[in-house]
């Protein structure tokens, strides 16, 4: 045998045997002869550095190197899954997808595995790339990091495709996590506060050793690609178990609403069983055909939706109560608690969200109080042990009148259960949390600037509004605190770099008041230019799609509003894009322009979305219901009958999807 046909063969068992053991729990070698046969193969790869090979067993075990990690942009994007917290939500759920299809349909239920989202590439049957979630549209490159999770194969086995992307969650078992925490205490190092902090933290780290001796491991749920073996996705993961993949067994095919209720039930209960931790239930429409049908909304699939699992409850002493002032002003008053351990995290502040909440809450000092975490992340006090009161009894929590920061008197708008301090332009928390804001992951996402380094710039007086940022020169921040000459030219990096950000994020990013992501997306579609929203009335802003009164008004009053007419005309000046480019304008016409559609049914063509987008880039408006103002509607196959049955009572015409295409052919 050759010296590569021995490599070939060691890397071949190696597999194998890690196969075995941590996807199949199966061993069929013992510990120290799976290590012999690695030390046998480390040596003969550095003998033999011409054979080296990127899928080798030998990469598990990581490099001491440390590493800055690259962003990736997702092929398709990684979206979040809209949150349920009762039954009742979730037969809601069920009965929109009902509606929607017209059709019989599967639910795929599985467990939420509370860890770190991870997409991995294999082309060829191997691993090529793994990149985190990071925003959704792009991630960090981690790939050196994963190839040391012993549970996420490097070389597949069976009839895959040649290409494709799977999806999962890297955890950090139970057991590993205990560990490390004693490992940690031992060397007085500050504890994880749970195992989803753990893994992320770790997945992170520089050097992959340290990631290949924390024993991370990996549950694989979501399978994408052009080539897939068949339209139900949960068939697709059964074969890519086949493949090597570790897929969990606890995932269950439902036909009915009550079948979805057993396993959530079952599992409310039984998860407190398993090796590592779990949140809730995930429930997926099977049918992939039915799940593109289905479709978007701008943050989630309308085919899936997350079940969380009850909070937990505990009960603990309010010793005061602090108030914070966020980017809009906004008061949010805090409950400082005697800490308390809550869903696997310490407790010790919590949520009272504004006034109303205290005063029906009957708050005072020293009160026990109920702590829950809202969907086992956010801690809010829900209620008070009023049986336990004492004569010791402080006095009562009454909501402040002033500004905490600039003492200005506070205002409540009508509607609205918020207070506000209405001192934008002088009050260091807002000035602060606008800046931050701007230079956030979804808005500028301006690399090496975060939330301190903000503060200190505010503080030494080089920053007023995000337009400084751009006055900013490396000579400027260079030998301010833990500021060296690299991280400096980062910064400064970074901020030129944020000047070729698309038009509708830098219009997210002003932080103008209701004016989300969406929002944006739909105002630099439907306007195009910064010029042409300054001008807008209230009218032009209303006939956008999604766009009401209030949103209207809030857009308008920001332009009206001198200090930040011009502020952004020093963004334009410094270069920031406020206009849509030619590559986004590219194709679009006014086809459509006036018309005003309704999509309902299932498609053969193109998925509700994909029809959606084509009617925006050809000037039509997406409109959810029918009515006399209605154009026309695209109907797929299973159109809603109560859809059709109005349609035809208002004369509205119908077209399916070829007349459609056609339309827009012959236009």
């Amino acid at each position: 045998m050759t010296v590569k046909e021995k490599i070939d063969q060691l890397r071949a068992d190696l597999h194998r045997h890690n196969y075995n053991y941590y996807v199949l729990n199966a061993p069929e070698i013992s510990d120290k002869e799976f290590d012999d046969m690695m030390r046998e193969l480390q040596d003969l790869e550095k003998a033999h550095p011409e054979y080296m090979d990127k899928t080798s067993p030998t990469m598990r075990v990581g490099s001491d190197l440390n590493k800055n990690f690259v962003q990736v942009a997702h092929k398709y994007p990684m979206l979040s899954l809209g949150n349920t917290y009762s039954e009742n939500e979730v037969a809601d759920f069920y009965d929109r997808v009902k509606k929607s299809l017209n059709e019989d349909f599967e639910v795929c239920c599985e467990l939420k595995y509370d860890g770190t989202s991870i997409s991995l590439t294999y082309e060829d049957g191997k691993l090529v790339q793994a990149v985190t979630r990071g925003d959704g549209e792009k991630g960090d490159d981690v790939t050196d990091n994963v190839k040391t999770i012993r549970s996420i194969p490097l070389v597949l086995h069976g009839d895959y495709p040649k290409s494709f992307e799977i999806r999962g969650e890297i955890l950090m078992p139970w057991e590993s996590f205990e560990a490390l925490n004693r490992e940690r205490e031992l060397r007085e190092e500050p504890l994880f506060a749970n195992p989803r902090n753990a893994a992320s933290g770790t997945l992170k780290s520089q050097n992959s050793s340290v990631v290949a001796n924390r024993k991370l491991d990996a549950y694989l749920y979501y399978l994408l690609g052009e080539n897939l073996p068949g339209d139900g996705h949960y068939e697709n993961l059964q074969a890519a178990k086949n493949w090597g993949f570790k897929i969990s067994d606890h995932m269950h095919k439902a036909q009915t609403l009550q079948e979805i209720f057993d396993y959530i039930r079952y599992w409310d209960t039984e998860r407190k069983n398993l090796p590592v931790a779990t949140d809730g239930i995930v429930l997926k429409v099977n049918s992939l055909r039915q799940q593109r049908n289905l479709g978007y909304t701008a943050k989630s699939p309308r085919w899936a939706i997350a079940y969380k699992f009850q909070a937990e409850r505990a009960l603990t002493r309010l010793n005061k109560v602090s108030y914070q002032v966020g980017r809009t002003g906004a008061i949010t008053p805090v409950a400082n608690l005697d800490p308390v351990q809550l869903s696997g995290t310490i407790v010790k502040r919590a949520s009272l969200h504004n006034a109303d909440i205290i005063e029906g809450l009957d708050l005072h000092i020293g009160d026990l109080v109920y702590v829950e975490k809202g969907g086992e992340i956010i801690p809010k006090i829900t209620g008070v042990d009023k049986d336990a009161r004492g004569m010791m009894l402080g006095e009562k929590v009454r909501f402040i009148t002033h500004c905490p920061e600039c003492g200005s008197p506070l205002i409540r708008y009508e509607g609205e259960a918020a207070h506000y301090c209405p001192n934008e332009t002088a009050c260091p928390p807002q000035i602060k949390g606008k800046i931050e804001h701007f230079i956030s992951r979804r808005a500028m996402n301006i690399d090496g600037l975060g939330p301190e380094t903000v503060d200190l710039f505010y503080q030494v007086g080089l920053i007023k509004d995000a337009s400084d940022l751009y006055a900013l020169k490396v000579e400027d921040i260079m030998g301010l605190e833990r500021m060296g000459r690299k991280s400096a030219e980062n910064i400064i990096r970074g901020i030129e770099a944020s000047k070729s950000v698309p038009f509708e994020r830098v219009l997210f990013a002003l932080g103008i008041r209701f004016v989300g992501e969406t929002v944006a997306k739909k105002l630099a579609h439907a306007l195009g230019e910064i010029e042409a929203i300054r001008g807008a009335g209230l009218d032009t802003l209303k006939a956008i799609d999604e766009i009401g009164e209030k949103i209207a008004q809030s857009i308008v009053a920001y332009f009206d509003n001198p200090m930040n007419d011009a502020l952004v005309k020093r963004l334009e000046a410094a270069g920031l894009q406020f206009c849509r480019s030619e590559e986004e304008l590219e194709g679009r016409t006014d086809k459509l322009a006036g018309l005003s559609i309704v999509i309902s049914g299932v498609f053969a063509h193109h998925s509700r979305d994909e029809y959606k987008s084509l009617i925006e880039k050809n000037g039509g408006k997406n409109v959810g219901s029918i009515s006399s103002k209605t154009s026309f509607i695209l109907a797929g196959e299973n159109m809603g009958p109560s859809k059709l049955e109005k349609a035809q009572k208002l004369g509205i015409r119908i077209l399916n999807e070829d007349e459609f295409l056609q339309m827009l052919s012959e236009s």
